[in-house]
């Protein structure tokens, strides 16, 4: 096999040129990158195929060409191209939208993703699934479960047990196969059975 220096420089250049455009936070440059990226690439794939010969077609020849051209490398080729050509119109669709909402195709960082990463991993309090009846030292989920009300304040017994009586079990739903008189509770049931 044949190495053309010059070729893979060329890769080279362009595969550092669109890893550096993909790090940047505007898409239209990520958008370039990975262009960019996707042409280098299959440049590689065309380099690391068989050296040029004969179209892989019955009866065509090339002249001075004495073996056959790898179809293989070409159809992996234009695939790929494919793929990219998607990939760029889905970016697209993207840096339209982020345009169209903030007037700047700039990536932002999520205010969530900051709080996380701002916040004090030895305050219990301070995780995104902290609920207030975990154990304050260990956060292991309590066995009473969440014994506190919407204001964050400790519930008293009888306010504990109501809550446990408001939840909705879904297993005590209808089935859709029972008519609609057995669903009622007995005492609906007289008061409709009564009324006829």
């Amino acid at each position: 096999m044949i190495v053309d220096i010059g070729l893979f420089a060329a890769i080279a250049v362009m595969v550092a040129t669109g890893v550096y455009l993909l790090l940047d936070r505007s898409l239209t440059r990520m958008l370039m990158g990975i262009i960019l990226f996707g042409n280098a690439v299959n440049l590689l794939l065309l380099a690391l195929s068989s050296p040029p010969g004969n179209p892989p077609i019955v009866g065509y020849f090339s002249e001075g060409r004495l073996t056959e051209a790898d179809p293989l490398a070409q159809a992996m080729i234009l695939t790929a191209i494919v793929i990219t050509m998607g990939m760029a119109a889905f970016i697209l669709a993207l840096a339209y939208r982020s345009f169209t909402i903030n007037t700047d195709d700039e990536v932002d960082d999520d205010p969530e993703d900051t709080k996380v990463l701002e916040r004090d991993v030895d305050v219990a309090a301070d995780d995104p699934d902290y609920d207030a009846s975990d154990d304050p030292i260990t956060g292991a989920p309590s066995a009473l479960g969440d014994a506190y009300g919407p204001d964050g304040e400790l519930l008293s017994p009888e306010e504990l047990k109501q809550a446990r009586v408001d939840v909705v079990d879904t297993g005590a739903l209808p089935l859709p196969s029972v008519p609609r008189e057995k669903q009622l509770p007995p005492g609906e049931q007289d008061e409709k059975g009564g009324g006829r």
